[in-house]
């Protein structure tokens, strides 16, 4: 009788040990199974996030709580991103190939143009010359009140016979005054009578926020516009070859003139200010500053950024002529966001 009881309690021994040893191997499969699917999930995650380091994942690894950015790896700011840490209070970006608006931070607010306001005088300009290869006397009314305005001028002189297209590259590139009335008094008779011509355009091209009292951008109360306006400004005066080609260019050289018999070199202020500075996968291929203490630093500029051209319209950034360009900073910021 105790013999039975004996091999009664040894059996049941030796089923809690077998159900012991069963529990054993299925928690231990149970382990290997989650701690590899952690290890697969981390590799896909770390496969598809390039700005995070690879973490090694291992039983009781110390390094399997965190994973932290690369500092190595510094990604550039989104379009979004890139808006917000803007200078200028008011901008516009545009991708030309479809017309598709990008950005917008206060486009539609009024602001004062400054000299962004020689793009609407050079595009009505050549529009209504029918020589760009006639030469125009500059007279000494043409110079009345300049100087005493502190008016940005190309250096012509009173009494100074010179090209259409010079003039217009003197509007453009260094934001010559003088040019700008000389050939208002030559198409239209005077500057009040050409910038009716202004606004007749700004009405055509849809420009509801926009009106010009003079053809140069000193301020005037009531000559305003907004960053959007200027855009659709901007978009139709690249479709003109000639706007474009002074828009375009860096520096340019004028003809022989009876004050200047070897001709001048002018110089474009926004190329000046963009110095040895470029964009990553593109590069600015054109532009126009302004600057009025009021207006404060604008800029309108074009750049291709792989396969597509784009305009950005800025204005009112603090600063002036003598500080940082913040204009132009904000454009490398904004053309360098493209596409990250």
């Amino acid at each position: 009788m105790v013999r039975k009881r004996k091999r009664k309690k040894s059996g049941i021994r030796i089923f809690a040990a077998l159900i012991f040893m069963f529990v054993l191997v299925v928690s231990a499969y149970t382990s290997i199974s989650i701690l590899g699917s952690h290890q697969i999930f981390k590799k896909e995650y770390d496969d598809n996030t390039a700005s995070y380091r690879s973490v090694k994942v291992t039983p009781n690894s110390t390094e399997d709580r965190i994973i932290l950015p690369n500092p190595s790896i510094v990604p550039e700011p989104t379009i979004s991103e890139a808006s917000e840490s803007l200078n200028s209070p008011n901008a516009i970006l545009i991708r030309l190939t479809d017309d598709t608006v990008l950005m917008q931070k206060n486009s539609e607010d009024i602001v004062y143009p400054a000299s962004l306001t020689k793009m609407m005088t050079t595009i009505v300009a050549i529009e209504n010359l029918p020589d760009l290869t006639a030469e125009i006397e500059l007279t000494n009314a043409v110079f009345e009140g300049l100087y005493e305005a502190d008016a940005s001028m190309a250096g012509f002189e009173p009494g100074e016979r010179v090209k259409a297209i010079d003039l217009l590259y003197g509007i453009m590139l260094p934001s010559g005054a003088e040019c700008c009335i000389g050939l208002a008094d030559q198409i239209a008779g005077s500057e009040q009578n050409f910038v009716e011509l202004m606004n007749q355009k700004a009405a055509e091209l849809g420009m509801i926020n926009t009106h010009f009292e003079n053809t140069t951008g000193l301020h005037d109360e009531n000559h305003y516009t907004n960053v959007k306006d200027l855009s659709v400004l901007l978009s139709y005066a690249l479709k003109n070859d000639t706007f474009r080609e002074i828009f375009t260019s860096a520096k340019h050289f004028t003809l022989p003139t009876n004050r200047h018999p070897e001709g001048m070199t002018f110089y474009s202020t926004m190329f000046k200010g963009l110095g040895n500075q470029t964009i990553m996968d593109g590069e600015i291929i054109g532009g126009k500053t302004g600057y009025t203490e009021e207006a404060g630093l604008c800029l309108a500029s074009l750049a291709e950024v792989g396969e597509d051209e784009y305009i950005l319209i800025s204005a009112g950034a603090k600063g002036n002529h003598r500080t940082e360009q913040y204009n132009i900073t904000d454009a490398l910021v904004v053309y360098n966001s493209i596409g990250k």
